[in-house]
């Protein structure tokens, strides 16, 4: 462990604490670093890598391909490093990770297996306390946790009553988990599940799959990269990031057409079908409008519900895996990698439809549903997050004037573009709630976010400011025009994970920005173009003045 450093121009221990060591964090780090200030970071695994250190169920993989699902800054790191696959394993994320925390020297900067238990902003500074009982003072708090991070585990009645053993797939053990010649029960048919259901069906005696909400999953066509193919892609790596940057989810994918309108159904079918053989994000490409467009989204949902019947041979269980109570792309669009569809026509796998019969309790032998009980001897929770905010609210924030973060945020998260919270000054959360986070390729906007801050905190710097805080109207009207824009789409038809549908007493408020990665970078542009429109830069800790701005 670090002692606390002595920082005698700031009166601090250290100029920036930031929290967590995946993505986010290591870039933070690094820029933070660069400009010269000194830097604490917490992390509470025991290793580099974020989400991708924790998620190490069969079959984890990314759902964005490689050649994006990565860094951009350094052209030294893509020089030195190759992909193998389309869509990277989590081992092969982890290895990156790694690898960019050694050639950056990071390591130095991070106190592993430290969790951050609270951050109260008192006397003009943020003291940070961990779970070993240290505590740091810093000008600067910044939230690197993930938007996934927080598993999330139902209550089920009489859990502990189970005589297995449960896992999440999020706290997956590092030495993994026996399943062969297992009665196994997997719980969520989300993108983690379809991902592992198939892994699980190959080593169990007998796998049972609890769905709740039957998912479109679109084939991913993950293939190895050919030295050929990564020369290819290195050639032409500068156009491509920038066409990822600006763009609609942050991947440098062209849209096929604006919309079904005055297209033959044979072209309809034809476009829908290249995209269907591209595989994975491409297929959304097809036609500009499916978010916006109900006609245009009923025609690719159809499309895909038959692909779906085409797949599986039991007809009552293809109904069961075909969705109908939301339209394609309004949930996260799920990737299929190894045949998850087809792992239904197996004699060992069981499809337990508990929309029809939930769940019960959890029994001595297994899991009981209104229908049956299923015998089992392992129980795996494909349950997902408590997205977004689960892991802001984990720690206890306060900030002006005693404000506590949770009970701001009761009714819903309130931030400016997702990067401050008004009364919390000096607090940055780099892919934020109301930020394009979770519907954008993570890295791109992982990148943007903090090259925002890192550029801020050296104005403030350059300038002489010592704080940044939100004005409250301008987090106000940011978070009107998000929920504005997602209910002018077809997110507001679903409940999801995006709306905190999935955690019980969680406000039902869209989370993430749904306007896309080009306008939300632009608009981040803008408020800096204005001299930081919608933020109160000072010298000194006077409330944010109240501004039409």
């Amino acid at each position: 462990m670090c002692g606390s450093v002595s920082n005698d121009a700031g009166g601090t221990d250290v100029d920036a604490v930031v929290v967590g060591a995946g993505f986010s964090g290591l870039y933070m780090s690094h820029r933070l670093r660069e400009l010269g200030l000194s830097v604490r970071v917490y992390e509470k695994a025991p290793d580099v890598g974020g989400t991708w250190y924790w998620n190490r169920y069969p079959g984890a993989r990314c759902d964005s391909e490689s050649h994006i699902y990565c860094y951009s800054f350094s052209e030294e790191i893509r020089r030195e490093w190759q992909w193998t696959e389309r869509y990277p394993e989590q081992p092969e994320i982890l290895d990156y990770l790694r690898f960019v925390a050694d050639r950056l020297d990071l390591r130095r900067l991070i106190e592993f297996e430290t969790e951050v238990e609270s951050a109260e902003f008192d006397d003009g500074n943020w003291t940070v306390t961990t779970d070993d009982g240290e505590t740091v003072d810093s000008q600067f708090f910044i939230s690197a946790v993930g938007c996934l991070s927080e598993p999330y585990v139902p209550e089920f009645e009489n859990r502990d009553a189970f005589d297995g053993e449960w896992y999440h797939t999020a706290r997956w053990p590092r030495e993994g988990v026996d399943l062969d010649g297992k009665r196994v029960g997997v719980i969520g048919t989300g993108s983690t599940g379809i991902q592992l259901v198939p892994e699980v069906a190959e080593r169990a005696a007998h796998l049972t799959v609890f769905q709740r909400t039957p998912n479109y999953a679109v084939p991913a066509r993950n293939r190895p990269l050919s030295d050929d193919e990564w020369a290819e892609i290195t050639d032409n790596y500068d156009e491509i990031w920038e066409d990822a940057r600006f763009s609609w989810l942050g991947m440098p994918f062209e849209m096929k057409h604006a919309t079904t309108a005055g297209l033959s159904d044979e072209e309809i079918e034809a476009a829908l079908e290249e995209r269907w053989q591209e595989g994975g994000f491409r297929f959304l490409h097809t036609f500009e409008d499916t978010l916006f467009n109900p006609e245009t989204n009923e025609i690719v949902s159809e499309f895909l519900r038959e692909k779906i019947r085409e797949r599986v041979e039991d007809p009552e269980t293809a109904e069961k895996l075909v969705p109908t109570d939301h339209p394609y792309g309004s949930k996260r669009p799920p990737m299929d990698y190894n045949g998850y569809y087809e792992t239904f026509n197996r004699e060992d796998v069981t499809l337990a439809d508990v929309d029809e019969n939930p769940i019960t309790e959890f029994a001595p032998e297994g899991i009981r549903t209104t229908a049956s009980l299923y015998e089992l001897d392992t129980v795996i929770f494909a349950t997902g997050f408590d997205a977004m905010t689960g892991a802001l609210m984990a720690m206890d924030i306060r900030g002006r004037d005693g404000s506590v973060l949770s009970e701001e945020w009761a009714d819903g998260p309130r931030t400016y573009l997702g990067l401050g919270v008004d009364g919390f000054p000096n607090l940055f959360t780099i892919t934020g709630p109301q930020s394009p986070a979770v519907l954008s390729n993570m890295p791109v906007s992982i990148e943007q976010h903090v090259d925002w801050i890192a550029d801020c905190i050296e104005y403030m710097r350059a300038e002489g400011y010592e704080y940044i805080e939100p004005r409250p109207e301008a987090a106000e009207r940011w978070v009107s025009q998000t929920n504005a824009l997602a209910d002018q789409m077809l997110f507001s038809e679903a409940e999801s994970w995006y709306r905190g549908a999935n955690v019980p007493g969680k406000p039902r408020v869209f989370t993430p920005f749904p306007g896309g990665v080009e306008t939300y970078r632009r608009e981040c542009e803008r408020v800096v173009e204005n001299g930081y429109e919608g933020f109160e830069l000072s010298e000194s800790l006077d409330p944010p003045a109240q501004s039409a701005d």
